[in-house]
């Protein structure tokens, strides 16, 4: 524990020193929010409330997905500089430093979600949600940040070089379109219902949603669990598997 602390106070001092990355990290969900509501949200019908109400939570979701990407960057340049070997030799196991880079992306990815959401409060978001739902909704965003960071931390391992890693931040910020996140899965063509009913996000954005807004969620929030669990594990397991093949 002591080892995965100081990897991932490592891990957040170079973020922050990378001012460039980190500005992005933190105005590119801002600036696509903006983009949405103020140039989309006008000729997109979510079923009244307005558009700002339905479209944060896909925003929040996009967001982690950014910083997930920041990950898999950061654990490829890693394993591709060398560091890594110093640490082994300073007795640092493989897994406090995956968990370093996972707990920076978990600082990261909530410091970019307060900034959107505060972006989304002065531009007319009101959630209505009960104090309950308040740690139901934190609840399910944490988990799915932390399942999208170790999603994140095995890409870096695949990946031979940060470049490479990069396309991952693409990936997951195009996963959202195909679910609820910007418009009602019924307006979708029909072909693509399944697989937008049928992925992760979907159930995550819907509890958000609903449990931000105080409305109905169904079995929203425990699907939405369950996915970032299976995640999760499918994640830690890859990325122990990898690390010990790329360094062995």
């Amino acid at each position: 524990m002591s080892d995965a602390l100081t990897m991932a106070a490592r891990s957040i001092r170079l973020s922050a020193r990378n001012i460039d990355a980190l500005i992005t990290a933190l105005a590119l969900p801002v600036m696509l929010m903006l983009c949405f509501v103020y140039l989309f949200g006008g000729a997109i019908d979510t079923g009244g409330g307005g558009y700002i109400q339905y479209v944060v939570p896909g925003i929040l979701v996009i967001c982690a997905g950014f910083g997930a990407g920041t990950t898999a960057m950061s654990v490829s340049g890693d394993m591709s500089g060398g560091i890594v070997d110093r640490f082994r030799s300073l007795d640092v196991g493989g897994t406090a430093i995956l968990a370093g880079h996972v707990a920076a992306s978990m600082v990261r990815n909530l410091a970019a979600s307060t900034m959107v959401f505060a972006v989304a409060l002065a531009i007319g978001f009101r959630p209505e949600a009960t104090a309950g739902g308040w740690l139901a909704a934190v609840a399910i965003l944490l988990a799915y940040i932390l399942a999208i960071s170790w999603i994140g931390a095995a890409v870096g391992l695949l990946a031979k070089t940060p470049e490479a890693a990069s396309g991952f931040a693409f990936f997951v910020s195009f996963l959202p379109y195909p679910s609820s996140a910007f418009v009602p899965v019924e307006t979708m063509p029909g072909w693509l219902h399944g697989f937008a009913l049928n992925q992760p996000l979907t159930p995550v954005i819907e509890a958000l949603r609903g449990l931000l807004l105080d409305q109905p969620v169904g079995a929203a929030p425990w699907q939405a669990l369950t996915w970032c669990a299976g995640i999760v594990v499918a994640g830690m397991a890859v990325s122990a598997a990898l690390f010990r093949r790329r360094i062995s």
